[in-house]
């Protein structure tokens, strides 16, 4: 199926949904299949009080919350549970990008909106409501490689193998590095977005490549492996970062040498103020028509480096060390994207 036939399809759900939805009231699933850092718990809070602020505009907008780390017909389970309580939308951060296919045609056919966050969906049903995880990996391959003048040896600690966003974030790195023939990528592993193995991995990496210039690490693994490269002295090595308040405050006392693409928890707050405006018979100035599925609205992405460090640490004072720095779209910034 083309993107322009998958995008129709899109606009088409939209449209039927936007028929029968006249009620300012309103109930949305939250599915969330992998509960493997305090980001995810992160993202479920930012979408419940999404969620509650609406009642400020005069809309009541219910949550029911499934997360549970569960594999894809665990998740899968949770879609078809939002379906038989009659939702009247599902947001869902999905576990494959792929087999969610013939369960959200489902829910197309019950009439229920579906909205994938974190990670795109192929489905012609949905449409996706997040960062470009490709993007995001780009951008913080792009500081690493210039800030090492385009020359050196690299390794990269990944999160879970065969994840739809890690798998993005892979192909954007590898892409430019690929850019700059003075890179060299040295090794490549996986640390399942864990911070006990990511400092692992990095200890083991050291004791292999002792001569390695950068790493490229995805957040969740991010501080172990900056912890292993102080416990062995090296100062000297550049490598991406985290966008947690305690690697954050780690990074300004230390003058890191550090920069860190942000995907902020706050996708699915946006992507639940998006939902709203659907169900309230809204259309989209512009149609979701982005991604390599031809279903994707992008998310801005923020960047953390030594020029705005300073405004990220101040944006997270007071919060616990495992708060991620967000940004979510606000219901004015989401309702502005509609006619």
């Amino acid at each position: 199926m083309s993107k322009f036939i998958k995008a129709a399809s899109v606009m088409s759900l939209l449209g039927a949904t936007a028929t029968v939805a006249h009620a300012e009231e309103f109930t949305i699933g939250l599915s969330n299949g992998w509960v493997g850092s305090e980001w995810r718990t992160q993202m479920i809070a930012e979408a419940e009080e999404a969620a509650k602020a609406w009642a400020d505009k005069g809309v009541t907008v219910t949550t029911k919350v499934q997360s549970a780390n569960v594999d894809v017909p665990g998740q899968i389970a949770h879609v078809r549970n939002f379906i038989s309580q009659g939702v009247d939308a599902i947001i869902i951060n999905p576990n494959s990008p792929t087999a969610f296919d013939p369960v959200f045609a489902e829910a197309a056919d019950a009439g229920i909106l579906v909205i994938a966050t974190d990670a795109e969906v192929s489905s012609p049903d949905a449409i996706y409501v997040g960062i470009d995880q490709k993007g995001w990996a780009e951008m913080s391959a792009r500081w690493l490689a210039e800030t090492l003048d385009g020359k050196g040896t690299v390794v990269a600690i990944n999160g879970v193998a065969g994840h739809p966003a890690n798998e993005m974030r892979v192909a954007g790195y590898q892409e430019v590095f690929g850019e700059f023939p003075g890179i060299e990528i040295v090794n490549e592993v996986n640390g399942n977005w864990d911070q006990a193995q990511g400092q692992q991995a990095m200890q083991n990496i050291l004791a292999t490549y002792p001569d390695i210039d950068g790493v490229w690490v995805q957040d969740g693994m991010a501080a172990g492996a900056w912890r292993a490269m102080q416990d062995a002295g090296r100062d000297d090595i550049y490598a991406t970062g985290e966008i947690r308040k305690d690697f954050i405050d780690i990074w300004s006392e230390n003058s890191l040498k550090s920069g860190a693409s942000v995907n902020p928890p706050g996708v699915m707050a946006s992507a639940l103020n998006v939902a709203v405006n659907m169900l309230m018979g809204k259309e989209l100035k512009e149609p979701a028509t982005a991604g390599v599925y031809g279903n994707a609205m992008y998310l801005p992405i923020p960047f953390i480096s030594d020029e705005n460090l300073g405004e990220a640490s101040a944006a997270l004072e007071g919060q616990p060390g495992y708060t991620s720095y967000t940004s979510s779209l606000s219901i004015d910034d989401a309702t502005a994207l509609f006619d």
